[in-house]
């Protein structure tokens, strides 16, 4: 990515920008009578644009054409390779359009500008190119047999796919969930959240500009009971795939067993530690990690790092560090590459977290400066994903105490741990219960790795590497008998 542009340069791109404001279905923009979809600069309570709200008849008129376009098999039956051509294609037009949705997402969600444009809008693009290059190079199986069979298990894009989206990264989570089901042949109509609905539109337009077939990617803007609930309880969707919160995923379970059984892949909430053990090496590099991991866009992040768990011997001089890193960790105006920290995504969401505030502290509008507390092991700031950027301090004595720890919430997606031992680090490793573990650093890994998580967090599948194919795929068994029907004995 080239270098940041000025305050002043993303301000003229802003001003330029055509805004969608419709549906998008079959192949272009549908204009609809119906309740407006007021899309809000939550950094300035400044009104972008209203979008037409898709509806049930929306929806059924969407999932009737993605599946037309199923059927017809104008995406699901071409060659691998020719759909790894059309998302290559699509890639290079998000390219060209990189700045204009660098500064859109940045308008509609409050995330700073430097993000947008150093991270998600490059994650974006390899996040659906990795998914088109990994189209031609997932092979079938064979099964074992006797001479006599050849058994073969074989994948088939598992038919209408409705994607779920959340509104921290709506770029990003956009790319997870439609890069992998249009490698696989799906059809699939998208929901974004209600307050991000701008760079699905436009990735949309952008995608069937590049060859995505009439029906096969479709964005329905609106709220959860007009469009998310009735895409879930459709008879005729076959995968329902959600981000977002544990409450609101629990939801598309009830929906499923209520319609078709239609298969559910939920990636839910987090309330994630990052254990520092006394022999943690380069506090100064700890705490880098820990800063990011806690507070990198706003917090409102279901793997940010939001509990520290640290071994008593080292947190005095760890959390100096922290201090001293968190100067750099400007809030304020998006669009300002200096600023590590935007707005929160809107009134409602800031007020909740506002709620985990201490006395003396206090939000300046949408804005919420970093907060570090100490807290015990019941308090809710231990327990409760807070999605702001507010990190909970708890103190620990051993290691087995930070493990216990760690494993005291409902929820498992990720966690880190920093130690200069590699068997402590691989124990606990092992331990610790989460999808993703990482040792001496922060992350969530990356392209080629699955996300997801235990308990609470996660269910029915992975985001990322080759495993999110699977949950867009149905397999097949195809047995061939060998045997001659001439011989007597197998005929009948």
């Amino acid at each position: 990515m080239t270098d940041l542009l000025t305050r002043a340069e993303d301000a003229a791109i802003a001003a330029e920008i055509d805004l969608p404001s419709a549906p998008f279905m079959d192949g272009k923009f549908r204009a609809r009578k119906g309740p407006a979809l007021v899309t809000t600069n939550p950094a300035t309570g400044e009104v972008l644009t209203t979008i037409a709200a898709a509806g049930a008849e929306d929806v059924d008129f969407a999932v009737g054409k993605a599946r037309e376009a199923f059927e017809q098999g104008h995406w699901s039956r071409l060659h691998p390779s020719e759909r790894k051509d059309v998302l290559i294609k699509l890639c290079k037009y998000i390219t060209r359009r990189r700045r204009e949705l660098a500064v859109m997402q940045s308008l509609e969600s409050g995330k700073p500008i430097r993000d947008c444009e150093m991270i998600d809008v490059p994650e974006t693009i390899h996040t659906i190119k990795w998914h088109a290059e990994s189209i031609d190079k997932i092979y079938d199986q064979t099964g074992p047999t006797g001479d006599d069979a050849i058994s073969m298990i074989v994948r088939e894009p598992i038919g209408v796919v409705a994607a779920i989206l959340p509104w921290n990264f709506p770029m990003l989570m956009l790319a997870w969930k439609i890069a992998p089901a249009l490698a696989a042949g799906c059809s699939i109509i998208v929901k974004p959240a209600e307050q991000t609905s701008l760079t699905a539109l436009r990735i949309a337009e952008l995608a069937h500009m590049a060859g995505v077939p009439r029906g096969v990617l479709q964005v329905l803007p609106g709220d959860g009971p007009t469009v998310g609930e009735p895409l879930g309880r459709h008879m005729d969707v076959d995968l329902v795939t959600f981000t977002g919160s544990t409450e609101t995923g629990r939801r598309f379970l009830h929906y499923a067993a209520d319609s078709n059984l239609k298969k559910v892949v939920l990636e839910c909430g987090g309330k994630n530690p990052a254990i520092v053990l006394e022999d943690a090496e380069n506090l100064d590099h700890v705490a880098e990690h820990v800063v990011n991991a806690a507070f990198w866009n706003m917090g409102e992040n279901c793997s940010a790092a939001s509990r520290l768990i640290v071994h008593s011997a080292v947190k005095a001089p760890l959390m100096e560090r922290i201090e001293a890193r968190l100067r750099d960790w400007k809030t304020g105006d998006p669009l300002d590459p200096a600023n590590h920290l935007g707005a929160l995504i809107d009134d409602a969401h800031c007020a909740k977290v506002a709620g985990y505030l201490r006395s003396g502290d206090a939000p300046d509008g949408p804005f919420i400066s970093p907060k570090v507390y100490e807290v015990a092991s019941s308090d809710a700031l231990a327990q409760d994903e807070v999605f702001g950027p507010i990190l909970s301090v708890l103190e620990v004595a051993s290691t087995a105490e930070a493990i216990q720890l760690a494993n005291d919430t409902a929820y498992g997606l990720t966690a880190s741990v920093f130690t200069a031992n590699t068997r402590t680090a691989l124990r606990a490793a092992r331990d610790i219960r989460a999808g993703t573990v990482t040792v001496n650093c922060y992350g969530e890994g990356d392209i080629s790795t699955p996300f997801g998580g235990f308990k609470q967090s996660g269910f029915g599948g992975r985001d990322n590497g080759v495993h999110a194919h699977d949950q867009y795929t149905e397999l097949k068994t195809i047995w061939i008998d060998l045997t001659d029907p001439r011989d007597g004995d197998n005929v009948g």
